[in-house]
């Protein structure tokens, strides 16, 4: 028998066992990596697989609204009508509702949390709600007791509203003073052919009852956006005879407000490709521009299955349209209101021309666009999107034109068709609408503009920075550097890894295209998304969702060495970061061939380091990690391997 040494085989049993345990650790840092998230869990209401579950509810919000445009005192007043159905399993002891002009007051939560230099969400403070006649009538009494705290306002009923279809009918009267600045969501501005009033957050609206928060009550600050019912609109807006008003939905009573001349024009434009003027620019301020020169008109608009209205009004309009072909033989009305300073072969004279690409290819690509308007208004607004109703800065041209355009009309998909949560998950519309705007722009006119994003790795940068935050920061702590980022850029980057490099082209249309049509004029929360990406998808993705969209950590992979290997080559790569990532590679051979390498994510379940065995009797000159530079990897050093 061979001799042993005890303390030899010792020392080498605890060097085993110390390699093991290493190794055993290394695997188990990487374990959160790759476990489940709680997005999995489903329920009746909404289900694992990422759809409305087989008890899915939402309340619904009818409105009749008539307001008045006062252009003296830059003020408007009118009235609405709520018809709000409870289509929970609850019972309701009273409706929630939005007063976001209380935004603009001077002890406005808004206000007080501005900072003192001002930011884009700075607002007036002489505004506010006047509201009168306050009642809320359901088939047992009427109430007309009311709480109003800050931009929220809690309707009180007379009996708790029933379950599964009790129905309320609220009204009141409403005045506001027109802010100049809105901030940047409406306002007012001042041209040499008049004012030009954008006017949006407009009504007492009804906040959203859901299964998720039960009431949706968040104050309106400033960053966080919107979060709405759906139903149907019939508004009525009466303003000077001299001034043209457009609105989201359907104009009813053209004859009314509209010259014979400009009737036919309209006829024109809905047949015509080529923008067609209903109001030239020299026939702006002259009477022949107007139906009627004095007094006031009365403009009636309807819109159906919609979550806002918001609309326009001046004398100093120029007015023009083209036809939007929507697919399926369906056609709609693309139009643009701008002032005599907006005009210009490389301005707001392309418009239309913008609104009509920007919706039809959108309409085409993911989901038909439902509504037959898409007004663009000039205003001094430098971007907020309304259902069939965008604002946009009047001192936009050429490329900034058609990205403020663009970007606002794709927010007709993300939040108007798919009516996500905008004030507590603003990159489920930010992020996404940024996302296909990337497309929508590549495809516009054989790539006239650039995009916005040149692949993720221009977020660099930010990623490396100290102050980066997390996509799932709020909007109003984010800061405000960093929203752009939070919200917009670091979500269209992880969709751009997902279509581009993780998932591929056809499987993640199918199931992005496929969340669009199942979450349709409902309200999906960030683990539907994940979860129908995934099921239709057919990929386990807690790792990215967790890694990307809920952590600030980064991406690094890199190349540890090319070593000949029995014959052939063994390329170690590793795992810097603290995302992990399917690993694409380059080989290229010294006789100037390439070979392309894919391994799984699942490489990195054991370890940050792994080995794979390239078989070739080739000589390899070069290998790169990434060779299309989709990642934004934070360390570009590790990324090549050359042959010394």
């Amino acid at each position: 028998m061979k001799y042993f040494n005890g303390s030899l085989w010792i020392m080498l049993l605890l060097s085993t066992f110390s390699i093991a345990l290493n190794a055993q650790e290394a695997k188990k840092d990487n374990q959160h990596l790759f476990d489940d998230f709680t997005y999995r869990q489903g329920n009746v209401y909404r289900t694992a697989s990422g759809k409305p579950g087989p008890e899915y509810w939402q309340n619904a919000a009818d409105y009749n609204l008539e307001a008045s445009l006062d252009d003296k005192n830059h003020s408007v007043s009118g009235n609405v009508t709520i018809h709000y159905t409870n289509n929970s399993p609850e019972t309701l002891d009273f409706i929630w509702l939005y007063l976001e002009q209380d935004r603009f007051t001077e002890n406005s939560r808004g206000t007080l949390t501005t900072p003192v230099q001002g930011s884009r969400y700075s607002g007036d403070i002489e505004g506010g709600f006047e509201l009168t006649n306050v009642s809320a009538k359901t088939k047992t009494g009427t109430s007309s007791k009311y709480l109003i705290s800050d931009t929220r306002m809690q309707v009180f009923l007379d009996k708790p509203l029933a379950a599964k279809g009790g129905e309320v009918t609220i009204k009141m009267n409403f005045k506001f003073k027109v802010p100049v600045e809105g901030m940047d969501r409406m306002g007012r501005l001042e041209t040499k052919g008049g004012t030009v009033y954008a006017i949006a957050q407009w009504y007492p609206r009804v906040a959203v009852f859901d299964d998720v928060v039960g009431w949706n009550t968040e104050p309106y600050l400033g960053a966080g956006e919107f979060y709405c019912e759906y139903g149907d609109f019939d508004v009525k807006i009466t303003a000077p005879a001299d001034q043209t008003v457009v609105s989201s939905g359907v104009l009813q009573n053209p004859k009314d407000v509209l010259t014979k001349t400009q009737q036919e024009r309209f006829a024109q434009a809905e047949k015509s490709d080529k923008t067609v003027y209903i109001i030239k620019p020299d026939e702006v301020g002259k009477p022949a521009a107007h139906a009627k020169a004095n007094g006031t008109l009365t403009w009636h608009f309807k819109m159906e299955n919609t979550r806002d209205v918001a609309w326009a009004s001046s004398k100093g309009f120029i007015w023009d349209a083209a036809r939007m072909n929507l697919g399926n033989g369906k056609t709609g009305l693309a139009q643009s209101v701008y002032p005599k300073e907006s005009d210009g072969k490389n301005a707001w004279s392309r418009s239309t021309e913008f609104t009509k690409a920007s919706i039809e290819f959108y309409s085409k690509t993911y989901f038909p666009y439902p509504y037959h308007n898409a007004i663009n208004v000039a205003a001094n607004v430098g971007g907020m999107e309304y259902p069939g109703v965008s604002f946009c800065s009047y001192k936009s041209t050429d490329s900034s034109l058609w990205g403020v355009t663009d970007h606002e009309f794709g927010h007709n998909w993300f939040p108007m068709i798919v009516g996500s949560n905008e004030r507590r998950y603003p990159w489920m519309d930010e992020g996404l609408n940024t996302f296909i705007n990337h497309y929508s722009t590549e495809a516009f006119n054989n790539g006239e503009f650039s995009t916005r994003m040149d692949g993720p790795r221009t977020l660099i940068p930010y990623l490396t920075s100290e102050t980066r935050e997390g996509i799932d920061t709020s909007p109003e702590i984010a800061n405000a550097r960093n929203l752009a980022y939070t919200a917009y850029y670091k979500p269209f980057a992880g969709l751009y890894m997902l279509r581009e490099y993780i998932l591929g082209h056809e499987r993640f249309d199918n199931a992005f295209n496929s969340y669009i049509r199942h979450w349709a004029y409902k309200h999906p929360q960030p683990n539907d998304f994940f979860n129908h990406i995934e099921n239709v998808a057919g990929e386990d993705l807690s790792w990215f969702w967790k890694g990307w969209f809920y952590g600030n950590g980064n991406i690094d992979l890199g190349i540890t060495s090319v070593e000949p290997y029995k014959g052939n080559y063994l390329i170690t790569v590793e795992n810097n970061g603290e995302i992990p990532m399917p690993v694409e590679l380059l080989v290229t051979y010294t006789d100037n061939t390439t070979e392309a390498i894919s391994l799984p994510v699942e490489i990195w379940q054991r370890g940050n380091v792994w080995s794979h065995l390239l078989k070739t009797k080739k000589l390899v000159q070069r290998v790169v990690v990434d060779p299309n530079k989709m990642l934004p990897d934070v360390n570009v050093l590790n990324d090549t391997w050359n042959k010394q």
